[in-house]
């Protein structure tokens, strides 16, 4: 089963998608994707806390926020994956030392990729597309990669919703609970 989990900060998305990779993958390896490259105190606290989090629940931790197919090699494709997330994974493909415009499509290669390897996909975006902001051209073009990443896996995945206040709005299938 892939599943798609979309919504603000701190909407509960991470914990949901904790639980449903845990539900999902009873009796079977389970993977912590990680893909946030820590840039100051903040982020490191961030995952410190999604560390806490999930202590306890055996999953192990991948920690890869580029070149994503190299580590599948790693992983047992009978296992459950969470993916957290498809925001951080852009960030880093996107922003190096210059930026890099077709970010949106390599990723979403890369994901599709790894997507199909093992028995269960939970993967984590942030949902930052639709506020009615308007922001520099870097930010619009960021904005605009992720939805249409979050689109592509939403096409592709059996069930999508759209988490807020840690309750989850279908959009597309069922979540297992």
């Amino acid at each position: 089963m892939k599943v798609l989990l979309v919504g603000g900060s701190k909407s509960g998305k991470s914990m949901l998608a904790q639980q449903l990779t845990k539900k999902l993958g009873k009796n079977r390896p389970l993977y912590y994707w990680a893909t946030m490259e820590p840039t100051d105190e903040e982020d490191r606290a961030r995952i410190a806390r999604h560390r806490d989090e999930r202590a306890g629940w055996g999953f192990a931790t991948v920690e890869q926020g580029r070149d994503l197919p190299a580590v599948l090699p790693q992983m047992d494709p009978a296992g459950a994956v969470l993916f957290d997330s498809v925001t951080a994974l852009l960030s880093n493909e996107m922003f190096g030392a210059a930026i890099d415009p077709s970010a949106p499509e390599r990723a979403l290669l890369e994901l599709r990729q790894v997507s199909r390897y093992p028995a269960h996909f939970i993967c984590v975006c942030d949902q930052i597309w639709h506020d009615g902001g308007r922001y520099d051209e870097t930010t619009e073009a960021y904005q605009k990669g992720l939805a249409h990443l979050c689109r592509s896996l939403a096409k592709e995945f059996d069930a999508v919703a759209e988490v807020t206040a840690g309750i989850a709005h279908m959009w597309k299938g069922e979540l297992p609970l």
